[in-house]
């Protein structure tokens, strides 16, 4: 799902339009104010020097709306972003950007709760996937899913490396009837026929290579305890 919103707006670059509130002794916006631009957006909320600084609320015309902390005209601290698209993100931001910890809400009803970076997931979190009850715990990088993680379903959950948000190398299945598969996925090119004169292209397909099935084992990110074999 994507987290990109439509936030981003700069008041300078926009005419001022009505200012209703405190002012400084040079005549500048400062204190409690409420702000509505000639574009249809408003903000109601704590200036400094003419800066949005502090708490306040800006709503946008389009109906997405943020409250929370400003510093210097950009949101930072913590605040809540309602999307127009009915999304929402909770969190902490740093100059204008989704970092920190947060939350955020998509349309359809998944979550991710977790680490940002410069508006991307990054570091540690989980993704619920909200129609099917699953979810990822583990590292994000840049967005994706990477390094160690783990796909936790109602009756089993995979446990392995992530690259480019797919399961990548070693790895292991972890079963409600206290066992589990050890081994590996890997990326199997395919041919694929298409189009009405024949042409080939080549694809690839993630394949799951079973390796043997062992007790319960403890899994870290960075060390595995062998089980006591029970099959191969």
């Amino acid at each position: 799902m994507s987290d990109v919103g439509s936030e981003d707006f700069d008041e300078e670059r926009s005419q001022l339009g009505e200012y209703h509130g405190d002012r400084n002794e040079a005549g500048e916006r400062h204190g409690v104010g409420t702000a509505i631009l000639s574009n249809g957006d408003t903000y109601q909320g704590q200036y400094e020097n003419s800066k949005r600084h502090g708490q306040g609320t800006y709503r946008f015309k389009n109906g997405a709306r943020y409250v929370g902390g400003y510093y210097q005209n950009m949101k930072h601290g913590q605040g809540t972003f309602y999307y127009p698209d009915g999304s929402k993100y909770e969190g902490s931001w740093v100059e204008d950007l989704r970092q920190g910890h947060g939350v955020y809400t998509y349309p359809n009803g998944d979550t991710y709760d977790g680490e940002w970076l410069h508006h991307l997931r990054h570091g540690q979190g989980i993704y619920h996937y909200h129609d099917t009850g699953s979810k990822y715990k583990g590292s994000w990088v840049n967005g994706n899913m990477e390094s160690a993680g783990e796909y936790i379903h109602s009756n089993h959950r995979y446990q392995g490396n992530f690259a480019n948000n797919s399961p990548c190398g070693p790895g292991k299945y972890v079963f409600d009837i206290e066992c589990e598969q050890h081994g590996e996925y890997h990326q199997i090119e395919q041919d694929r026929v298409e189009g009405e004169w024949g042409m080939s292209t080549s694809t690839t397909a993630l394949k799951w290579i079973p390796k043997c099935v062992t007790s319960l084992t403890l899994w870290t990110s960075t060390k595995k305890a062998p089980g006591k074999l029970v099959n191969k």
